[in-house]
This record gives C-alpha cells, sequence and structure tokens, in this order.
C-alpha cells in the first residue's frame, strides 16, 4: 500500500484487513473504544457497537495494522442498498496522528463505492473527544444531515453523511 500522508506525519505500510473480531488485540482495542465512547457521551447515546454487534450479519469490520501492531479499526455497516453507515472507527493511542484514521477512512469509502452506495453516513458526539474525528469526517466531504436510521439529532448527537454517486 503506498504511503498515507496526514499534515506532517506519514505512516507506510498500512495494511487494512476484513476482520472477524476473534484476536485479542482487536478485542482489546474494541474494549477502550467502548470505554472510550461512555467516558464521553452520556449512557444514552452511546452507539458504539460491541462485538457481538460487530459480527452482526450486513456489517463489515476492518482492522489496520502497521508491521504486526494493531493501529486501529472501522466498519461499514449496510443500512439499505443505496445506504452505508460508518461504525467503530478508533485509532489505538499509540497509531493518533499518524494517518491511521485517514487510511481506514479512505478503504471505507472505496468499500461503500464499490458496493454502490450512494450515500455513506455517521453518527457521533459533541465536544472535545470528537472534534479529532470530526475534522477528518469534514476534510473528506462529509456534512451535517438530519437524523437517519433510529439516530436522534440533539444537543450531544449529531449526524453527518456524504453523497458517493451523483
Amino acid at each position: 500500500m503506498k504511503p498515507v500522508r496526514s499534515g506532517e506525519h506519514c505512516v507506510v505500510d498500512v495494511r487494512i484487513v476484513e476482520d472477524d473480531l476473534s484476536g485479542e488485540d482487536i478485542q482489546a482495542l474494541v474494549a477502550f473504544h467502548l470505554s472510550g465512547m461512555h467516558a464521553n457521551s452520556p449512557a444514552c447515546k452511546v452507539h458504539a457497537l460491541p462485538i457481538a454487534s460487530l459480527r452482526a450479519p450486513g456489517v463489515t469490520f476492518y482492522s489496520a495494522w502497521v508491521g504486526d501492531a494493531l493501529a486501529g479499526m472501522g466498519a461499514i455497516k449496510q443500512l439499505d442498498p443505496a445506504h452505508g453507515e460508518l461504525k467503530s472507527m478508533r485509532v489505538a493511542p499509540e497509531w493518533l496522528g499518524k494517518g491511521v484514521g485517514e487510511a481506514m477512512l479512505r478503504h471505507l469509502l472505496a468499500v461503500a463505492r464499490g458496493r454502490g452506495y450512494a450515500r455513506l453516513s455517521l453518527e457521533t458526539g459533541r465536544g472535545p473527544a470528537f472534534e479529532p474525528a470530526l475534522g477528518l469526517y469534514r476534510k473528506h466531504g462529509f456534512a451535517n444531515c438530519d437524523a437517519f436510521a433510529d439516530y436522534v439529532v440533539d444537543d450531544f448527537s449529531q449526524c453527518l453523511t456524504l453523497a458517493l454517486q451523483g
């Protein structure tokens, strides 16, 4: 894979693979992600998926690796044949700011386009813990939108979407 450049940082050889969530490292990263979502969100607003839900039909889960080190994760959920949702985007702490999140987002966008989705959406929170991810999504053209699926847009939750085909 080509180097991923993000600002002044460059990560080479980010390898993204479909993952069955059976490895200890990926299970620990999912647990870390869930813990972070609970720490930075009202209890009723945590929409991060546990491992069992990430294995559900219609959800495809990916892990990102730099050499033998787990660097990040992300998933895409099919809402309908034309609409996908980003889920469980997380970069391992030691890889923050090195382009891993961007590599994963580019991969998930390619998957969505390959599936023929007309749009890709996500739900996320507001506040400092969510700003880095929001910056990445906005950099790639995601814009705020009305609520989709079962989400509610309010003073904490926000929804973003990106049209993939015109």
